[in-house]
């Protein structure tokens, strides 16, 4: 129950983080796409994974307690899931150094207090906004192979508890069906020593 509640929580932090990645990513997609131009290897790679990393989660957790009896098929896909991210984030690692925002000296301010006179000057942000979605995109994809780890670590103890349950029942059924059948040999050989007492 407890490995549920962890899987649940997980499972939900790569959904809210995997959705703002894919709304950026197909905001770069749909430029490339107006100007028929071909999406660069860096974008492509991260907005595949990251639709088919979100379509994964929202189908295991929704359907946890089918995935439950599959833990360990959930856990292999969810570390084949890391490797994905990790190879999405490497192409992507050159916006890591980038530098998405600058000052620029804005217009002076001026006011006059009796005798003094006080000059202020401003300082203007801009921010590259490519570069910022780049960026955090860039940010998704870490976050998401930690994540993705982390529920596959969770579904892999799921998964062997689930076994060791399996294999407990059957040494038990085995058990049960041993008793009766030497229970039933018993019951033939009382049953034919007493033959052989009526006869002599």
């Amino acid at each position: 129950m407890l490995f549920g509640v962890f899987f649940a929580f997980w499972r939900f932090m790569e959904i809210i983080t995997l959705i703002p990645t894919l709304g950026m990513l197909s905001y770069f997609v749909h430029i490339y796409a107006s100007i028929n131009a071909l999406t660069p290897n860096y974008i492509l790679i991260l907005f595949i994974v990251s639709v088919l990393g979100a379509v994964w989660a929202l189908a295991t957790l929704f359907t946890y307690h089918r995935a439950k009896s599959n833990a360990l098929f959930v856990s292999f896909i969810d570390f084949l899931f890391i490797g994905a991210f990790i190879g999405a984030v490497y192409e992507l690692r050159f916006i890591a150094k980038a530098n998405c925002t600058s000052t620029d000296p804005g217009s002076a301010y001026s006011a006059n207090i009796g005798d003094v006179g006080i000059s202020v000057t401003g300082v203007r942000l801009s921010t590259d906004k490519h570069c910022a979605m780049l960026k955090a995109s860039f940010a998704f994809g870490i976050m998401n192979c930690i994540f993705f780890a982390i529920t596959s670590l969770l579904a892999l103890f799921v998964g062997r508890g689930k076994s060791r349950d399996k294999v407990v029942v059957k040494e038990t059924h085995y058990s049960r069906h041993g008793h009766r059948s030497g229970s039933h040999r018993s019951h033939r050989s009382s049953h034919s020593g007493r033959r052989s007492h009526a006869y002599v």
